[in-house]
């Protein structure tokens, strides 16, 4: 499950410290993931046991119970994601078997569920600050995907806002692999839908056989690499960086296209999802260095927690000399 270092211009906890939170979030994952699996091993026998016990007593079918028992998982899960803060330093991450999944896959699911509501919180909040998140982000699906299926040591920014000389510049996706950038933009307005790109200022897009223009994505993913690339030659962090066009249900259709952009169509999309997928690189110092640099020219709203606001004597955020 990648990892969401920025969303939008929330406070995140990879802005406190870049180099420590990438590699701990890797080993919580780790550990709490066996912790879960165990659990359910461990209650998948007793449920056996207990299976097997009233089959000779009261041969009342357990999956009624399992049923009533789901019925309201999914209030309860909405209540703690409402009305549960962290209190822990760490914010720790101690997932919980709702109910009894039926399979290794939907155990999985479960717990990636979980992770996601535990990475939202650090990305909008720290121990002293939070930021308030817009309740969209968690139905959020194209954000979903990105942080449950790709790799531990993908690092995202989500909708970043920049500020560059005092003005706000909003950007769409920024990958950092171990081994590079990508300066993402998706084209996903309707199921099969066929763009034909060009170097004007519109492109043609045809579905449901009906023809419409939309902004030419190049525009905004051109403006994005540009400024992505001055922010790291200025630091002298020496990363390849990549451009790309993503339509995971929709067609591409750009002969001409610049070679150093690579459109990831329905066709196409695919095989560079499986290649990420495989990628097994740790992380890297070189790509900590690129997460800090970004994350310190991104703007962050938020305020501080009331806790801190009625502690005598604290005047200002500890961590704020990091952003310096």
């Amino acid at each position: 499950m990648g990892q969401l270092i920025k969303l939008q211009d929330y406070i995140s906890r990879y802005e406190m410290d870049p180099f420590r939170y990438p590699a701990q979030y890797v080993r919580l994952k780790k550990q709490q993931w066996q912790k879960l699996k165990l659990d359910w091993e461990n209650q998948s026998t007793s449920t056996n046991e207990i299976h097997e016990v009233e089959e000779e007593n009261n041969p009342r079918p357990l999956n009624v119970i399992k049923r009533l028992f789901q019925k309201s998982t999914s209030e309860k899960d909405e209540w703690i994601q409402e009305n549960t803060q962290p209190t822990e330093p760490m914010f720790q991450f101690a997932p919980k078997l709702a109910y009894y999944p039926d399979s290794i896959d939907e155990l999985k699911q479960m717990f990636l569920d979980q992770l996601f509501s535990f990475q939202m919180k650090w990305a909008s909040s720290t121990i002293i600050e939070k930021s308030f998140i817009d309740k969209s982000y968690f139905r959020n699906e194209k954000l979903k995907y990105l942080l449950q299926r790709f790799p531990d040591t993908f690092l995202f920014l989500y909708e970043p806002i920049f500020l560059l000389k005092k003005a706000p510049v909003e950007m769409e996706v920024l990958l950092i692999t171990p081994t590079e950038v990508w300066c993402i933009v998706f084209l996903e307005e309707e199921n099969e839908a066929v763009y034909l790109g060009s170097k004007e200022r519109f492109w043609i897009k045809r579905a449901n056989r009906n023809e419409s223009k939309i902004l030419n994505p190049m525009i905004s993913l051109n403006r994005m690499a540009k400024i992505i690339m001055q922010l790291l030659n200025y630091h002298q962090i020496d990363i390849p960086m990549k451009k790309a066009i993503i339509s995971r249900n929709g067609y591409i259709d750009y002969p001409n296209a610049p070679i150093d952009v690579a459109l990831l169509e329905k066709r196409k999309y695919p095989e560079w999802f499986k290649q990420q997928r495989n990628h097994l690189s740790p992380l890297k110092h070189i790509q900590l260095k690129t997460a800090k640099v970004l994350l310190d020219y991104c703007q962050t709203t938020s305020a501080k927690r009331p806790e801190w606001n009625n502690r005598g004597g604290i005047e200002e955020n500890p961590f704020d000399i990091l952003k310096d």
